[in-house]
């Protein structure tokens, strides 16, 4: 990869085919593939990303809020995309750019057929989701038992899919938990094809259920962490290729004498002669606060630095008393020596905090595969 002459997020297009095509090879012929790329893509790009997973074959999209469905349609992209949280007050909206909204709620499903019948729209797509245990958005047993006579009354929409959440599908301890969801949402799915009489589709299935629960893919699968190289563990994450490398430079070096100190509060203070650099990243671009303090650290020509003091607003700085370098060398965050999940955890977060934390004002640059 090129040296980076400025603090950059490097985007791997490689990579996300790579991961593209091992997630879709678990999966039957049959079964559809739903690319999320809400947030950005994870904190990458979602345009790009969209128009490259649209050219390998993905058949549907999903973001979380409207305006992020809006941009995909601008830039072009003409694939389904679902909207996962909608809001009434952005539906007329969502029928302009022809997305399609999760009706989560007997609320939302009415004001969203009250619009559609006042548009005469006849059988625009939605989704419903059901609640079977995530207990954020969706639809109990108890709550969806006059749905049924609301959608009969209608023909303004039609139900193209159901699904729901799973809370814990990457971990075997809670094997039981999910193995009930997952019938539970069976059991929802038989009760609605009566009541429908007509097939929508039926997903359950995010990154970590597609490897640990194949039996459960139905109609369709939901992948996002997976697609940027993440599996939420290690036997998934080495068969992926993370997309993002995070890359700044070394503004300048300094030398401290013993009992010197670094940055706001004067958290760190050498016990020893130490060689310091400053780096042109900072808290506003994603690298929290957490991250200071000898807690997590960065890579320079290949060696460990830890990241001393408390992380400024467009500053951090490491101790590189150990490692030969100069002013204007490479540093990686994460990617390459560093998996983006281990400095996660050496904060004490996950890796999705980190990776939709990366600012937009960090710039991007795309790597296309050849």
């Amino acid at each position: 990869m090129p040296e980076a002459q400025e603090t950059l997020l490097e985007i791997d297009l490689g990579a996300l085919a790579h991961n593209y095509k091992t997630i879709r090879a678990r999966l039957p012929d049959e079964v559809k593939f739903m690319a999320v790329i809400k947030a950005y893509a994870y904190g990458n790009d979602s345009v790009i990303m969209a128009k490259k997973l649209q050219d390998l074959g993905a058949d549907y999209f999903a973001v979380a809020y409207t305006y992020e469905g809006e941009r995909l349609r601008e830039a072009g992209i003409t694939i389904p995309i679902l909207i996962l949280h909608p809001q009434p007050v952005n539906f007329k909206n969502i029928i302009d750019n022809c997305l399609e909204p999760n009706l989560y709620s007997e609320r939302v499903l009415k004001d969203f057929i009250s619009l559609a019948e006042k548009l005469n729209q006849k059988d625009y797509p939605v989704h419903l989701k059901f609640n079977t245990g995530m207990n954020r958005l969706g639809f109990t047993p108890k709550s969806f038992k006059n749905i049924p006579e609301l959608l009969q009354k209608s023909s303004s929409v039609k139900v193209v899919s159901a699904f729901s959440h799973l809370a814990a599908s990457e971990a075997w301890k809670e094997r039981e938990f999910t193995l009930t969801q997952i019938y539970n949402f069976r059991k929802i799915a038989e009760g609605l094809l009566k009541q429908l009489g007509y097939q929508p589709m039926f997903h359950i299935c995010n990154t970590s259920a597609i490897f640990n629960y194949p039996e459960a893919t139905f109609d369709m699968v939901r992948c996002g962490l997976g697609l940027y190289g993440f599996g939420n563990g290690k036997s998934i994450d080495e068969q992926l290729k993370p997309v993002g490398t995070l890359k700044t430079i070394i503004s300048q070096i300094q030398e401290l004498d013993q009992g010197g100190t670094v940055g706001y509060g004067r958290i760190f203070k050498a016990t020893h002669p130490t060689r310091i650099a400053t780096l042109p990243l900072g808290h506003a671009d994603g690298i929290k606060r957490i991250f200071g303090r000898k807690k997590a650290g960065v890579y320079v020509q290949g060696e460990f630095a830890p990241i001393i003091g408390n992380v400024c607003m467009d500053i951090l700085m490491i101790d590189v008393t150990h490692i030969d370098c100069k002013e204007g060398d490479e540093v990686i965050v994460f990617g390459g020596p560093q998996h983006a999940t281990q400095f996660a955890n050496a904060g004490g977060t996950i890796t999705y905090e980190l990776i939709t934390g990366i600012s937009q004002r960090v710039k991007r640059k795309i790597l296309h595969d050849t």
